[in-house]
């Protein structure tokens, strides 16, 4: 829209406010790059995925704060790090996540699906998928973030692809935030997140898992997370 200086100038006092508010909305909305997310079948493109469906945005169940969102995607984000390279003595990486493997799209997939984690999955090709549920969802969520000027959805579809592309390329440096969790109600615990499920007493990856309390900030994005025992049972 194109609106000569002249024009401005003599317009009314009121139609001049007009204008003006017209050209501010139009100006925000042409600066508003689309949000593009990495090829699902990428190692970044993937796991930006997952991190992206497992945390609520803006008035989904369980959605907090932009601030509480992006906690909790690093914090996932953390937990597959974790079942990567980091599993505490004495127990095997097949105890923690049902593989022996140091690629993180084979920890996100093992067990098909279902498997570790639900909706993700090797296809026939052996190449990374989702369930349709999972990939609408995302691209409900990428359409939204188109809608105006960049707000809260770009920040956290951006934030899922900034930490993805930093652990594909190895400058992740992020800590666990749980990593300090020595006892969980007077069982002694190893530290560190390894499992995540959504935040209800129902629900439980069992075995040795330990719920971290509210009280040890246990909860983030509407979902627990669990350490595990120091010993064994």
């Amino acid at each position: 829209m194109n609106v000569s200086i002249l024009k401005l100038k003599s317009a009314s006092p009121v139609r001049l406010h007009y204008l003006l508010a017209l050209l501010s909305v139009l100006s925000l909305s042409a600066v508003a790059d689309p949000v593009t997310l990495p090829a699902a079948t990428r190692t970044d493109g993937y796991v930006c995925r997952l991190l992206i469906n497992e945390i609520p945005f803006p008035g989904e169940r369980g959605y907090v704060s932009e601030e509480d969102s992006i906690a909790a995607m690093e914090q996932l984000l953390l937990v597959l790090h974790g079942r990567l390279t980091k599993i505490p003595p004495p127990y095997l990486q097949q105890h923690v996540a049902d593989i022996e493997t140091n690629d993180i799209i084979d920890l996100i997939t093992a067990g098909g699906d279902p498997g570790q984690f639900d909706g993700f999955y090797l296809d026939e090709d052996g190449e990374p998928a989702m369930v349709a549920r999972i990939t609408e969802r995302v691209d409900n969520l990428v359409e939204i973030s188109k809608q105006g000027q960049p707000g809260r959805f770009t920040r956290l579809l951006t934030h899922a692809i900034e930490l993805a592309t930093r652990y594909a390329t190895g400058t992740h440096t992020a800590a666990d935030r749980f990593a300090d969790i020595l006892d969980v109600e007077g069982v002694a615990a190893t530290g560190g997140a390894y499992a995540w499920m959504t935040d209800e007493m129902r629900f439980h990856p069992g075995g040795n898992y330990l719920r971290i309390t509210d009280s040890q900030q246990g909860v983030l994005g509407g979902n627990r997370f669990f350490t595990l025992r120091k010993e064994p049972q």
